[in-house]
């Protein structure tokens, strides 16, 4: 276990198949366990830019797992450490291990959609957070999915000005194992879209203003059973710069 300047301390987690998880906390308090996004990494979605030193501020204990072949957590290469919906299995292996049942849950963009699935499997924690995320970004994530393999695939040759230019260019920055990634988005399997809709767990839907990236943030509260919706400025790549996102979920969660 180590700590940084910033009151970051990371664990090394073996998940239910051996792969090393890296999960990141600050702060004391209410768990919440924050999921970040794709080809991103807990520190770029929720630590660099303040967000999870303001949460812990408040009153929290945030919890922040590097996603299997994201950031300091394993990337292998072996298919079999990909089985079906890795990511749930995941989530709930560190929920079991670190013993959380009286938590809150949430996550940004993929890390929405997990947390949206996570929900729709039965778990409960007392509130949730879907960031980034739209109604179309859970029903339709095929296209999303192909989306980001075309990325991988074509990951040596895409320019500027071709519509996977920001992906590829965001996957380099980010260090991102393509082999990995690739096996991971194939792992990802459909939103049980009947069983989250009938879940009645208080969900905070926020997205950027121009962030159409999933579809419409604005309908997938409207399809919730207990949702609110709020607005900050941004797309789906700057909106994670915006104090306004931590902002709503401290006020979301106090409340």
């Amino acid at each position: 276990m180590t700590a940084t300047a910033t009151s970051i301390t990371t664990t090394r987690i073996r998940s239910f198949d051996g792969t090393e998880l890296a999960v990141h906390e600050t702060g004391e308090g209410r768990p919440l366990l924050l999921l970040h996004g794709l080809f991103s990494s807990a520190e770029t979605n929720w630590i660099k830019f303040g967000h999870a030193g303001r949460i812990a501020a408040a009153g929290y204990r945030v919890i922040m797992p590097d996603l299997r072949a994201h950031g300091q957590s394993g990337a292998p290469h072996d298919p079999a450490a990909y089985p079906h919906d890795v990511l749930v299995d995941d989530a709930l292996f560190l929920i079991d291990t670190l013993g959380l049942d009286d938590f809150d849950l949430g996550g940004f963009s993929l890390g929405a959609r997990t947390t949206a699935k996570l929900l729709a499997s039965g778990v409960t924690p007392r509130k949730a957070i879907m960031a980034g995320m739209g109604w179309e970004g859970l029903t339709g994530w095929g296209r999303r999915r192909d989306f980001f393999v075309t990325a991988i695939d074509r990951r040596d040759e895409v320019k500027r000005g071709d519509p996977h230019f920001m992906a590829v260019a965001f996957m380099k920055t980010q260090g991102i194992d393509p082999v990995a990634a690739r096996l991971l988005l194939d792992s990802f399997g459909v939103v049980d879209t009947d069983a989250l809709v009938a879940r009645d767990v208080p969900v905070l839907v926020v997205c950027g203003a121009d962030d159409q990236d999933n579809g419409s943030a604005p309908e997938l509260a409207r399809q919730l059973k207990h949702a609110t919706y709020r607005e900050i400025k941004g797309t789906h790549m700057s909106s994670v710069l915006e104090p306004a996102l931590a902002d709503e979920i401290i006020a979301f969660l106090a409340y």
